[in-house]
């Protein structure tokens, strides 16, 4: 996942701090997300938002593309993705969602994970990928449940409010009304897409201890790791405490969570 353009808090630059944050996660979601699009082989993709090129990587190995275009404004995980994949189908390029610089009906299916969200006018970035989608293509997305079952930033945002209630305009579930079933719809078909499905997909996300569900937090990508390094070690340790009490530890001390994303797929007039 990445944002395009986004405002401080939001802070997405370092593709090694990513992976273990949502990279790993955002991963697996891709692959029931493509597996729900059912697309033909041999087709042109654009990939919006790529970031370190999760999305990208699964479209190479499970799509059978015959080209597949990666757009993403973060110099860091441009790097980060052009150093992973390395295949003649692939390219990456520096781009905003909201002006794709790519020309119009170019590709057959445009795909965007976990990053519309993230972009100041979500509207005007599903129009753009409507724009550089060829007549009878498909353009889709997801997003994470943020008000809901995406458990593990649900843990850590609900503890966080609850310590400081200031919190609550950086919790994503409080920011981003768009991330649900009906707002997605109504975006899409707003949009002039037809065929218009949005679905849930659920899956777990395990950790081995509490350090592997903590550390990625302390990297800084994202609103809830930017939020923790801007406390005081003393806060911070408060809230860790917080969270690690809630939490469903096993006698292994593993911690088994589920996150669930929406998917929203539509088609381009034919």
């Amino acid at each position: 996942m990445s944002g395009l353009t986004f405002q401080s808090r939001d802070t997405w630059a370092a593709g090694r701090l990513y992976e273990p944050f949502m990279g790993r996660w955002s991963r697996r979601v891709a692959i029931d997300f493509l597996d729900g699009l059912d697309t033909a082989p041999d087709l042109d993709w654009l990939d919006v938002g790529c970031g370190t090129g999760g999305l990208t990587e699964t479209i190479l190995h499970n799509a059978r593309p015959r080209s597949i275009r990666g757009v993403e404004p973060s110099a860091g995980f441009l790097e980060h993705a052009r150093a992973r994949i390395a295949d003649r189908r692939v390219t990456f390029l520096s781009g905003d969602a909201q002006a794709l610089p790519v020309k119009a009906s170019r590709f057959d299916s445009i795909v965007s994970g976990l990053v519309l969200n993230f972009v100041p006018d979500p509207a005007l970035a599903v129009r753009e990928m409507a724009r550089a989608t060829r007549p009878g293509g498909i353009v889709a997305v997801y997003v994470w449940d943020y008000g809901g079952r995406m458990e593990l930033l649900r843990r850590f945002w609900d503890a966080a409010v609850e310590l400081d209630p200031s919190a609550v305009e950086l919790d994503e579930g409080h920011r981003f009304s768009l991330c649900r079933r009906g707002p997605l719809a109504a975006l899409f078909r707003s949009s002039g897409l037809g065929d218009v499905t949005v679905r849930p997909v659920e899956i777990p996300t395990r950790f081995e201890d509490f350090d592997d569900y903590w550390a990625p937090f302390l990297g800084g990508q994202g609103p809830a790791p930017g939020y923790a390094n801007s406390l005081s070690d003393d806060r911070r340790n408060a809230l860790r405490d917080r969270i690690r009490t809630g939490m469903p530890i096993a006698d292994d001390g593993s911690i088994d969570l589920k996150a669930r994303a929406w998917a929203a797929r539509g088609r381009v007039p034919a």
